[in-house]
């Protein structure tokens, strides 16, 4: 009942915050009632206005942190707690923040607001500024290590819009995706492909047994740092004699680290050693540029990996 009362509570605070737009009190107000509706990016923007309507409003500095948090942007976060008395909350939110920076992946939360803010011209935006390749160059990759193989059900983890899904389509018997963020996988509904479309976190999707010729992961993993889990969980989805495809951008000498843009690179090393590891055969392993930064080619690797038993 209470969720049935969410479009009535936005409307109200909307109406009252455009009735007194230099009340702090109804920006927040306003910024809650999105919040709560899912309209997060919407209501981070109502808690800054109601800030910069008074800088010293901390209702409004907590609700912004907190909202930070939300969208998995722990810097974020931390800077709107630095400005408020520390008490219980407060002192629990930073270390919420902190724990957020100290995790092996990108937060569920950031992969999300991210996304979902790109979703309304993410194709144009990744095939035309920045040369996005990946799903091609795994589909190139996977016409060599399983050629005349067709008729086969696949999984498509961070589909996306499902540029991938539709790389592959021709191949499925079934298809499926999952992605963290509703309004990508909106897009990929809108394609038409796909069997069955979770809004989820790949890593608690694969937990869960399934029964696949190929999983698919384009552009995925760089929101990851361990990928123990996801190779597990790939490993237990797959048939005997499937594979796991995927595309990571590339790390010099050993293990993982997250870059600049917030991405994290895995050394070849660390792929292989992992792969023997989990109980995988590396199959197909080549080095690529699955997208671009600034017109530059993005050094990448696309690996494909056989279930051994």
């Amino acid at each position: 009942m209470a969720n049935a009362r969410l479009p009535h509570d936005l409307k109200a605070a909307r109406e009252a915050a455009s009735l007194e737009p230099r009340s702090p009190s109804r920006a927040l107000a306003h910024g809650e009632a999105l919040r709560a509706s899912g309209q997060l990016p919407d209501a981070i923007a109502e808690f800054q206005r109601a800030l910069r309507i008074d800088y010293t409003f901390a209702d409004a500095r907590l609700a912004l942190g907190c909202a930070w948090l939300e969208a998995g942007e722990p810097d974020k976060a931390l800077e709107a707690f630095s400005h408020l008395e520390e008490d219980d909350e407060v002192r629990a939110k930073i270390a919420e923040a902190e724990a957020i920076k100290a995790r092996p992946r990108s937060d569920a939360g950031y992969v999300r607001h991210l996304f979902d803010q790109f979703s309304v011209d993410y194709d144009q935006r990744m095939i035309g500024q920045l040369t996005y390749r990946a799903p091609q160059i795994l589909r190139e990759l996977a016409d060599l290590v399983m050629a005349g193989r067709d008729g086969i059900s696949i999984l498509d983890l961070g589909c996306g819009t499902g540029l991938s899904g539709a790389a592959f389509a021709d191949l499925a018997s079934r298809l499926d995706g999952v992605d963290l963020s509703p309004a990508m996988i909106e897009k990929a509904r809108a394609r038409n492909i796909y069997d069955s479309l979770i809004v989820g976190d790949i890593e608690t999707q694969l937990s869960r047994s399934g029964s696949y010729d190929l999983i698919l992961a384009a552009d995925t993993l760089v929101y990851l740092g361990d990928l123990q889990a996801v190779f597990a969980g790939a490993l237990q989805n797959l048939r005997p004699e499937g594979l796991f495809l995927f595309t990571v951008e590339k790390k010099a000498g050993e293990g993982f680290e997250l870059g600049p843009k917030r991405r994290w690179r895995h050394a070849e090393d660390y792929l292989q050693a992992l792969a023997a590891e989990t109980g995988f055969d590396v199959v197909g392993l080549v080095t690529c540029a699955p997208r671009s930064e600034a017109n530059v080619p993005v050094e990448g690797l696309a690996v494909a990996l056989s279930r051994t038993v």
